[in-house]
């Protein structure tokens, strides 16, 4: 699969999310997933797929410190398509020996601390969410961040060893909203507070007026450093360290 990457690149340079999702799902029925974190852009792609598909794998990641409005979607969203989500959840021991020797707000101390967070809650899920897949679906855009500005509508995930979709990769802010307002795609009521990005609560803020839309997650961090570790940065996979 990794040597046609290239070639489905070209391919499907300018086509449009539906014509892409199409493809992929007609040649691995069996062995494709949406990996949906309720943002924006996850929901208008679980409004796409699940139009064409309405037997589609849809999974999602429970890290256990989700702002309640995001369980609210999540329990509005499955009512509203008959949906339901693969939910995967951090390994219980490695989450209590976590908080047991750092504390539960750990992540504000240091990037490090941070990134093992987020290993323990998100990244080591992810990869027991992707076992048998061979292509994942991502609401990544080239908008939300400077470590997201590179991607392509279809790379290579070189550490999962499979094929990520970003449909949307080419989409701007307005359009994602365009969708969701034409189509009345459930969305998280966060944003009608000024989040334009949403993760764990504590780690989820507001943005003000001119700040870029990835502004509110990780705040207190350099820009540069904004990424979980679910997704690639400079062609590497960003993992937290194993503390």
């Amino acid at each position: 699969m990794k040597e046609n990457i290239g070639e489905l690149q070209q391919q499907f340079s300018d086509s449009k999310p539906e014509e892409l999702l199409r493809y992929f799902f007609s040649t691995f029925p069996e062995r494709i997933a949406l990996a949906s974190s309720l943002g924006a852009e996850d929901q208008v792609l679980t409004d796409m797929i699940l139009k064409m598909n309405p037997r589609a794998k849809i999974f999602t990641l429970d890290t256990g410190r989700l702002p309640q409005e995001t369980y609210t979607l999540l329990s509005k969203t499955m009512e509203r398509y008959n949906l339901h989500y693969e939910v995967y959840c951090p390994q219980t021991t490695a989450l209590e020996l976590m908080e047991s020797r750092l504390g539960p707000d750990l992540f504000y101390r240091s990037i490090e601390y941070r990134q093992h967070c987020c290993q323990i809650r998100k990244v080591e899920p992810l990869q027991r969410a992707l076992k048998g897949l061979m292509v994942w679906i991502t609401g990544l855009r080239r908008e939300q961040s400077v470590t997201r500005n590179r991607i392509d509508k279809i790379e290579w995930d070189q550490a999962n060893q499979l094929i990520k979709i970003n449909p949307l990769a080419e989409w701007r802010f307005d359009r994602v909203w365009q969708y969701i307002k034409v189509n009345d795609v459930p969305y998280n009521l966060l944003h009608e507070k000024g989040y334009s990005s949403i993760g764990c609560a504590p780690c989820s803020r507001a943005i003000g007026p001119g700040e870029d839309i990835r502004a509110g997650r990780w705040w207190w961090e350099d820009v540069q450093q904004k990424e979980c570790g679910l997704h690639y940065q400079d062609g590497k996979l960003v993992r937290g360290s194993q503390l």
